[in-house]
């Protein structure tokens, strides 16, 4: 049975369909829009429309970005020789909030999951492959402790041992199972200071 209109339903179930949002979340935030500024719901739909529209890959590192290099990869400061490989945009911003890591990132978009049919063709790693053309001394592994992150570690460990290019692993203190984007500054300095070569 509807007990609201069909306009109010749609927009709940759109909103139901976004991750981490159930349906009395989807509710709740459906109702919250219906009692927004008229400016302020057309704010907040152009910013919805122009993001989808206008961000894309930074065609260095992967990162989302609104040009075609994002803020970091564009940054001469950067030391471009270090490179971190991570899983997502999430990691990498989770990482730059500690204010200590100085080189590159590169963002594979997932992990290896064979569960998932999600294969080494699926991520990022030939675009990696071909950034270590370039003068890189060390890669640093920082994908998240889980099954599939560890995986992924290990596949790229192997891809780039044979080029002679130092390869380390974030240390612990990333618990096993957590996620990056969720772990404090201090626990990720910790992880990032006490890398190991792989």
């Amino acid at each position: 049975m509807e007990y609201y209109s069909s306009h109010i339903n749609k927009l709940i179930e759109q909103l139901s369909h976004l991750p981490g949002i159930g349906a009395k979340s989807a509710q709740r935030l459906a109702f919250h829009i219906m009692n927004m500024p008229v400016e302020q719901v057309a704010q907040l739909t152009d910013s919805i429309k122009n993001a989808r529209e206008n961000v894309r890959y930074c065609k260095c590192c992967y990162t989302l970005t609104d040009r075609e290099l994002c803020p970091i990869c564009s940054n001469p400061n950067r030391d471009h020789g270090v490179i971190m490989v991570v899983e997502n945009t999430r990691d990498l911003a989770a990482y730059e909030k500690t204010g200590k890591f100085e080189g590159v990132y590169h963002v594979l978009h997932g992990a290896i999951s064979p569960m998932l049919g999600i294969g080494p063709d699926d991520i990022k790693l030939k675009e990696l492959m071909q950034r270590l053309q370039q003068e890189v001394k060390e890669v640093i592994i920082a994908t998240n402790s889980s099954l599939e992150g560890e995986t992924t570690a290990m596949y790229i460990s192997k891809l780039i041992k044979p080029t002679g290019i130092k390869v380390s692993r974030i240390a612990s203190g990333v618990p096993v199972g957590g996620d990056l984007e969720y772990i404090d500054e201090v626990t990720l300095l910790r992880a990032l200071e006490g890398r190991v070569e792989l």
